[in-house]
């Protein structure tokens, strides 16, 4: 039986979180990068209203100091991992309630960029650990490259997935073929490049998001200076012919620097917890009405904001750092 990977909106059992441990990833401001990961974890916590939240730590000493920033249930979780993006190095699953398996896709530090030791370990430590059977893959795939609708249907990148770093033996029927015998997904909208700046190559969870089955949202450009405004524009054009969603518009942040380089950010990498909506913002002009949009998208759900300019220093933000355990 072809199990199918479910929407994130669906009931949670956990997340995990990663905690920044390697401070030559956060150029000096590892501090704060963990203050943004840690009132991510205490957001979806939400004072045990919301979902049981294990947070990922390198070593005792990490946990020492995750311990002074998070709310006491948080879980600290000690398994040695490289870098914080679980959504990349941590396990899929696929399938829910007894029938769940965690499928732990090859990892290879965004086609060899970026080697860390811990990477390619931690996906199956985590499964196994909490009482998962384990699958393993024979082919690369992340996390953030994905974000499906929980129908079978799929959202990614050209720039990503048919990148020659990653399966360069694999085409695209190939690929298509594959995330149906490992995730249950019957229906590929292929857009094409991700953001500027972003160092995954084009990984979808931070152009487009499903916000509903069949429901798309698409950042819209914001004004003239906007780096992304043509990728926007293009992953629209592709979602319309695609013919079979609905899109939604969200703002996007517009020109974010970073030492006088432009950043990957975006409201896009959002987190849908089981109580609450987390939305990275940046400082920009256009945080309040992110926010304000996503809480109208899930109604059922308290939506906040969180800084995120010092967690997407080293590269990434809250969706990124995070990997749900569906029930």
């Amino acid at each position: 039986m072809t199990l199918r990977m479910a929407a994130e909106w669906a009931p949670h059992e956990a997340v995990w979180i990663g905690f920044p441990h390697l401070a030559e990833e956060w150029a000096g401001r590892i501090d704060a990068a963990r203050r943004d990961v840690a009132a991510f974890a205490n957001a979806v916590h939400d004072g045990g209203r919301g979902e049981e939240v294990r947070l990922v730590v390198n070593d005792d000493a990490q946990a020492e100091i995750a311990a002074k920033l998070v709310d006491p249930g948080v879980r600290i979780l000690v398994e040695p991992l490289g870098d914080i993006w679980l959504r990349d190095t941590g396990p899929i699953v696929a399938g829910t309630g007894a029938a769940r398996c965690a499928r732990n896709f090859r990892f290879n530090w965004w086609g060899e960029k970026f080697v860390m030791p811990g990477d390619q370990e931690v996906g199956a430590a985590l499964a196994s650990g909490s009482g998962l059977p384990v699958d393993e893959q024979d082919w690369v795939l992340e996390g953030g490259a994905i974000d499906v609708d929980g129908t079978g249907l799929c959202v990614t990148t050209e720039e990503c997935l048919l990148n020659q770093n990653r399966n360069p033996s694999l085409t695209r029927e190939d690929i298509a073929v594959r995330l149906h015998q490992s995730l249950g997904i019957e229906r590929l909208l292929w857009l094409g490049n991700g953001l500027v700046g972003d160092h995954t190559d084009g990984h979808v969870d931070n152009l487009a998001r499903f916000v509903g089955e069949g429901r798309l949202a698409i950042p819209v450009a914001a004004g003239g200076d906007d780096p992304n405004a043509a990728i926007y524009a293009d992953a629209r054009a592709r979602a319309e012919a695609f013919g079979d969603v609905e899109i939604v518009d969200l703002p996007s942040p517009g020109r974010v620097e970073i030492d006088g380089e432009i950043a990957a950010a975006s409201y896009m990498n959002f987190y849908i917890g089981n109580s609450t909506v987390v939305v990275p913002t940046y400082g920009s002009p256009n945080d309040a009405a992110a926010v304000e949009a996503l809480a109208g998208l899930f109604p059922g759900r308290r939506t906040v904001g969180i800084p995120a300019r010092a967690i997407i220093v080293g590269g990434g933000s809250f969706h990124c750092s995070s990997q749900q355990l569906p029930c």
